[in-house]
């Protein structure tokens, strides 16, 4: 093989029939793990950025949303000391 370009399948196919059942075995479980990886990340487009992935939640709560559940949460706490 020639080192300049990458291999065809057939001519890794070629070496891997010549290794034993347990370097076969040992390819795969190195193989795997990237596969799973590779295969994962398929699902996202390229470039996806976090808002993308999270704009189906819809729009976020505003500053005063958020005041207000500050409040019943500390109001909530502090009904439970008494």
């Amino acid at each position: 093989m020639n080192g300049s370009r990458a291999p065809t399948l057939e001519e890794v196919l070629v070496l891997v029939k010549q290794l034993s059942p347990v370097e076969k075995v040992r390819l795969i479980e190195r193989l795997a793990p990237e596969i799973e990886r590779a295969l994962a990340g398929e699902h996202l487009a390229p470039n996806t950025s976090f808002l993308g992935l999270v704009k189906d939640l819809g729009p976020a709560p505003d500053a005063d949303e958020i005041d207000a559940a500050r409040r019943d949460v500390w109001q909530f706490v502090s009904d439970d000391d008494t």
